[in-house]
């Protein structure tokens, strides 16, 4: 049995200077590929469960098959709740069978980010269950802005909230299609300066493979969230069977096809922010 924490799993990370995936699931495919993926490279893995894969699919189901996934890996997986924005829905994580929750209160207030991550906190602990937070805003392509995280609230909301990990906005963007450089350097290294909390950068797909990899040894980045290039990976691999296959119906057939591109997009993404 393999579950683990985002407590155990970064710690592991910050010990050995490496990155770890966190890794947007939408379905069982998903799941099954990136697992299959992270126990070739024989290196521990974030399965995340966003709004979007909540919307679609009950939190008991997917509570489920990431329990079952974890526990079938040979590597430390963590089953992990994305973005939510109560209470309720972090509470609704643990009692799925969720060992991490994400709770974003970035678009409140920073006093009422911090009482609610504060609260999240209290109530996660008390199941065993690890707590991320951002401070600062990350926006989305084509959507809202981001604000930039600023290095004093970061301490205030790290000291304050007693969260696990601390995701961060310093030019990293959600839904990015492209791969970028526009990571700030500065404002990064101004927030690992001055605080001790694992660092978490959403809009991972968006930052190139070379940065990320300096990202997480240099600026002690501990987590990088990936979801577009894999959903790319995905239509992709889906489009390509529905071409060369077109007289195929079945939709397990079809979709299991899309498992070994899953695979080997996962697997590059895993083994980059790895260590040496």
């Amino acid at each position: 049995m393999t579950v683990a924490t985002l407590r155990e799993i970064l710690d592991v990370a910050r010990a050995g200077s490496f990155g770890v995936a966190g890794l947007v699931v939408l379905g069982w495919e998903d799941a099954r590929a990136f697992a299959e993926a992270a126990d070739e490279t024989g290196l521990p893995i974030v399965l995340q469960a966003g709004p979007g894969a909540r919307r679609h699919t009950p939190v008991a189901v997917l509570g489920a098959m990431f329990r079952h996934v974890a526990e079938n890996a040979r590597v430390p997986v963590a089953c992990h709740i994305d973005h939510a924005t109560t209470l309720d829905e972090c509470l609704r994580g643990i009692e799925a069978g969720f060992t991490s929750v994400m709770i974003d209160g970035s678009s409140l207030p920073l006093a009422e980010n911090i009482a609610l991550t504060r609260r999240v906190v209290e109530a996660a602990r008390a199941s065993g269950v690890s707590v991320e937070g951002e401070v600062g805003y990350v926006g989305y392509a084509g959507g809202p802005a981001s604000a930039f995280t600023a290095p004093d609230d970061a301490v205030r909301f790290a000291a304050e909230t007693e969260v696990d990990a601390l995701a961060v906005s310093v030019g990293n963007v959600h839904l990015q299609t492209e791969k970028t450089r526009g990571i700030d350097m500065a404002a990064l290294g101004a927030i690992a300066a001055v605080t001790q909390v694992p660092l978490v950068l959403h809009g991972g797909s968006g930052i190139d493979p070379v940065t990320r990899r300096l990202l997480a040894r240099q600026y002690r980045v501990a987590k990088f969230n990936i979801g577009t290039e894999l959903r790319q990976a995905f239509g992709g691999a889906l489009r390509q069977v529905l071409a060369e296959h077109p007289e195929r119906f079945d939709r397990n057939e079809i979709l299991s096809a899309t498992i070994p591109g899953l695979r080997a997009a996962a697997r590059d993404v895993i083994t980059n922010l790895g260590p040496d």
